[in-house]
């Protein structure tokens, strides 16, 4: 794929990204997108054969992103501690920021039709995070920075409470007080009193 073909293809996916936003995922159509885009039907298939293919590469292109702005963000001399809190308060910022994210997207993208016989989109991302965070934790317990007698559990149960957390943010609504309540919790879970 050329550069100009490559540059057709990143707005298409950044332009579905703020339709599924607007409008989660179920209720996106190809008409949708072509729309958005202002491209004709032909075009955007020419590049993706359907919503399900461009709602997979604009998660992929959504985590890539995330990754790149939080490694950005951390120090060379960071420790544990550091990237801990970087990450939870990135993880709050996503929490409060209710409109802007993928999160109703995905969760009726996984609980669609679509998603039966698949490896879940949300278990993946999950499993990636509670293996960041294990390793994570291990530094800073072998750093004197953490307490924590099984890292893998701690690390998922981190994962739990902020995807339950995401859940509570698109239902019933939360406030920045009830998360720094939550991540106060796993703070003083590993020992850490901030």
């Amino acid at each position: 794929m050329g550069e100009k073909s490559l540059q057709k293809r990143r707005y298409i996916l950044e332009t579905a990204k703020k339709v599924f936003m607007e409008k989660g995922y179920k209720n996106v159509t190809m008409k949708d997108i072509v729309e958005a885009c202002q491209i004709s039907r032909g075009g955007l298939y020419l590049y993706f054969g359907s919503t399900e293919e461009i709602f997979l590469e604009v998660l992929q292109l959504e985590t890539q992103e995330t990754d790149d702005v939080f490694s950005d963000n951390i120090a060379e001399d960071a420790t544990a501690s550091d990237i801990l809190m970087l990450f939870l308060k990135e993880q709050k910022k996503e929490l409060l920021g209710k409109k802007d994210n993928l999160t109703i997207a995905t969760y009726e993208f996984c609980f669609s039709g679509e998603m039966a016989n698949k490896d879940s989109v949300l278990k993946k991302k999950f499993d990636s995070a509670v293996k960041i965070l294990e390793k994570l934790i291990e530094t800073g317990v072998e750093n004197g920075e953490f307490f924590c007698e099984d890292c893998r559990a701690t690390a998922r149960n981190v994962m739990f409470v902020l995807e339950g957390l995401k859940i509570a943010a698109q239902t019933i609504g939360i406030t920045a007080k009830t998360v720094d309540e939550e991540l106060m919790y796993i703070l003083q879970g590993l020992g850490i009193d901030e």
